[in-house]
């Protein structure tokens, strides 16, 4: 399905089969010589069917378009090799970037097996082949245009400026069109669902940075911000303040879990509450169970930075508690 958002701004629905998140909003910004496309959809054939009618309705020939990359996340970026064969640029944060193309590597998922371990999810029958990153990732490597926080992109009458939003991935980036107040924020902020924040490593607190650049987006003047999933967000200042309600409360949730004593990040995630058709953990789906586990280290390393739960790593596996 395609909607006129804004003079010369579509949205394509890009469906994503058998994933909870129904489809991927990707964005056109129509100029009478280039278009600018954001985000693609998974490497996958209904995906691709979906995007490329869309392109054909508003009559857009894919070499004549850009493509703005807003993260890592395959139902983002996992068309790219198509465009890069097009002969298009394609625009990426440097760290995001780097990461899409690790993805193409099995070395880079055959870490997952020790955050398997890490997290305690050896417990359960669990293998980073059912993860949506692996199956429906991009071919093989591509070359990136990178972009840095202030670099402009001018399009049609818009001049789209780069922003740097980490958290949801460590690398995140959204376009800011300061004259008519939009912005264009990938998974950053949505509406109706809340953007999964994951584990950044060891010794960073990605939820944290998450915090920031809520934040800094609270002080955008924005009249239409564009999500990459479910709708259009018209009071952007309201959402944040939403979704920092939920993670006071995810956080709160977190430390109630441990009063029951130490716990690995596999069991806590077990015991939190989600918003998903399964009656209990043994019921979630794999992917589920490392989406989940996720979310919740990055909670827990959010509380251990700010000194309010204790941790220790023992035979690879993260146990946390109380202090």
């Amino acid at each position: 399905m395609i909607t006129k958002v804004y003079e010369n701004i579509y949205m394509i629905e890009v469906v994503l089969p058998n994933n909870p998140l129904k489809a991927l909003n990707s964005y056109v910004i129509k100029g009478e010589d280039k278009s600018l496309i954001i985000d693609t959809g998974f490497n996958k054939k209904e995906c691709k069917e979906s995007l490329f009618k869309g392109l054909k309705e508003l009559n857009v020939d894919i070499k004549n378009t850009e493509l703005f990359i807003t993260h890592l996340h395959a139902d983002h970026s996992g068309m790219v090799n198509l465009f890069e064969e097009a002969g298009v640029t394609i625009y990426s944060g440097q760290v995001d970037g780097k990461i899409i193309n690790e993805l193409t590597r099995e070395s880079y998922w055959e870490k997952f097996n020790d955050f398997k371990v890490l997290f305690a999810l050896d417990k359960d029958i669990t293998s980073y082949k059912e993860h949506p990153g692996y199956i429906y990732a991009l071919n093989s490597p591509v070359e990136f245009t990178y972009v840095n926080e202030g670099d402009k992109i001018e399009i049609a009458d818009y001049v789209f400026e780069v922003v740097s939003i980490p958290g949801h991935t460590p690398g995140q980036m959204g376009l800011y069109e300061k004259k008519h107040k939009l912005f264009f924020g990938g998974d950053h902020i949505l509406d109706s669902i809340t953007p999964n924040v994951g584990f950044g490593g060891l010794e960073e607190d990605l939820l944290g940075i998450y915090f920031n650049s809520l934040a800094k987006i609270y002080a955008f003047d924005i009249d239409y911000l564009f999500p990459s999933h479910r709708n259009i967000i018209r009071d952007h200042k309201k959402r944040i303040d939403e979704l920092l309600l939920h993670h006071k409360e995810r956080l709160n949730e977190v430390l109630k879990v441990l009063e029951e004593g130490e716990l690995t990040v596999r069991d806590i995630a077990s015991k939190m509450s989600w918003r998903i058709r399964a009656k209990n953990w043994d019921g979630f789906p794999g992917p589920q169970k490392w989406f989940a586990s996720e979310e919740a280290m990055s909670h827990l390393q959010h509380l251990y930075f700010i000194g309010k739960i204790d941790r220790e790593l023992r035979d690879g596996r993260f146990y946390f508690r109380l202090k």
